[in-house]
């Protein structure tokens, strides 16, 4: 049976990780080999789906996760993130450190993707724990929680937006729906999550070379202008596609050129560009050292990047060896409400292959042809799909890596951390979905 395939991998992908202490990259490599060669993929095919795997997951995250490893160590090592750091600590007190967060998150999260997001954000939350000594996790987790939400939730991030286009929804009126459901939903288990007593007792260190160890005097700090402009260059770029891309039809020359710069490689290269132009020669730095800042966080970036993309290959195996076909002839004809059977469905493809945008499409393939008959608003069927594709993320999901890596948890501590709060939050997720349902049909809308 293709599910107990599944779990007998992730089983064995544990033991080889925590008992054998395996390297990640090696362990999924050979659990992707293994099954492969289970489920009858072919031994001369078994190189070109791992190979297909890897380079669709890093060549979707390389150049995020590698410029804006870039763009934020530029910024450590200028005391730019210092001086945002500081800046929110003094705002917003340091008792309320985790609400500046999860509103940080949640603002820059709605139209940005959740990689380079994080990788944004994450240098400002290491240099909050370096200077204040809180625990990383107490600091960093409510901005992955509410970068999740927003991602996994919300148009327009590829799951929803390609589930809209396959119901032939609304995006803007999903939006409107969704920001009702993941903003309680997500500030809620992101301030929640960090006093769970098995989260508090994690105290991860900061991974080595992604921020910087110095102490800056005021003084040596740039100004808050120039340090929040050039952190909010690519936000203000990629949004302001996304937005344009919703509300503007047509693929004029303007638009291309919109398209083009607010594309997240190129909105960050810019940035780079901007960060290395402000934080370099203005304030006595050379080229040489700006250089070098980017050098290490490459450096520090690779073997992240290297289990990411072993993550893909995992995951492409999966989906090659037709577990993703087999959990849609066996959901399709199950009696139960639309909304409840896309987000199960989702659910359970995600758990299986770890891959959201293959549980968001599939799902919606399985329930597109009851749309019509259901009556259900199809903006709802698109969040219902969209909530469910955000549960379990275990082992085989690149982004739990990315995770891991980050906060440099061991595989236990992460599952115990990340699985648990992205299956709670898909739960509320359904809820509030269901609870949008009963208000509209209350109001005869």
């Amino acid at each position: 049976m293709p599910l107990v395939v599944v779990g007998i991998s992730v089983v064995i992908l544990l033991f080889l990780m925590t008992k054998l202490k395996l390297n990640g990259f090696i362990a999924l490599l050979l659990v992707a080999v293994g099954v492969a060669l289970v489920r009858g993929v072919g031994m001369e095919k078994i190189p070109d789906v791992l190979g297909e795997g890897v380079g669709g997951q890093i060549g979707d995250t390389l150049l995020v996760v590698g410029l804006g490893a870039m763009v934020g160590r530029v910024m450590g090592d200028a005391g730019a993130a210092q001086r945002i750091a500081t800046t929110l600590i003094d705002t917003f007190g340091l008792r309320w450190v985790q609400v500046a967060m999860v509103v940080t998150a949640m603002l820059i999260g709605v139209t940005m993707f959740y990689e380079v997001a994080f990788v944004i954000i994450v240098p400002v939350a290491f240099t909050i724990v370096r200077v204040t000594r809180k625990n990383l996790l107490w600091v960093g987790l409510p901005m992955s929680i509410a970068l999740s939400t927003m991602h996994s939730f919300l148009p327009p991030h590829p799951g929803p937006t390609a589930v809209a286009a396959t119901f032939h929804a609304s995006v803007g009126l999903t939006l409107f729906y969704g920001l009702f459901i993941a903003v309680p939903a997500g500030a809620l288990i992101s301030l929640v999550w960090p006093r769970l007593p098995f989260v508090r007792r994690m105290d991860p260190e900061i991974p080595g070379g992604l921020v910087t160890e110095r102490t800056f005097t005021e003084e040596e700090m740039p100004g808050l202008g120039w340090s929040l402009s050039v952190a909010l260059v690519p936000v203000v770029l990629i949004a302001g596609a996304a937005v344009t891309d919703m509300a503007v039809s047509g693929s004029g020359p303007a638009l291309r050129f919109i398209t083009f710069i607010g594309s997240a490689p190129v909105a960050l290269m810019l940035t780079l560009l901007l960060a290395v132009w402000a934080f370099g020669p203005r304030i006595g730095r050379s080229l040489a050292e700006v250089s070098a800042s980017c050098t290490s966080a490459a450096q520090a970036m690779a073997m992240i990047l290297l289990v990411i993309g072993a993550g893909g290959a995992f995951k492409e195996v999966l989906v090659e060896g037709g577990i993703s076909d087999y959990i849609k002839d066996l959901m399709s004809d199950w009696p139960i409400s639309p909304i409840v059977l896309a987000w199960l469905i989702a659910v359970i493809l995600r758990v299986a292959l770890g891959s959201a945008t293959v549980a968001v499409v599939t799902a919606a393939g399985v329930v597109q042809p009851l749309l019509e008959s259901s009556g259900v608003h199809p903006e709802l069927m698109v969040l219902a799909v969209s909530c469910g594709s955000i549960a379990f993320s275990h082992v085989n999901d690149p982004g739990f890596w990315m995770f891991k890596e980050y906060f440099n948890l061991s595989v236990i501590d992460a599952i115990k951390a990340r699985t648990t709060y992205t299956t709670v939050l898909a739960v509320l997720g359904l809820g509030g979905v269901l609870a949008v349902e009963w208000t509209l049909e209350a109001l005869h809308v």
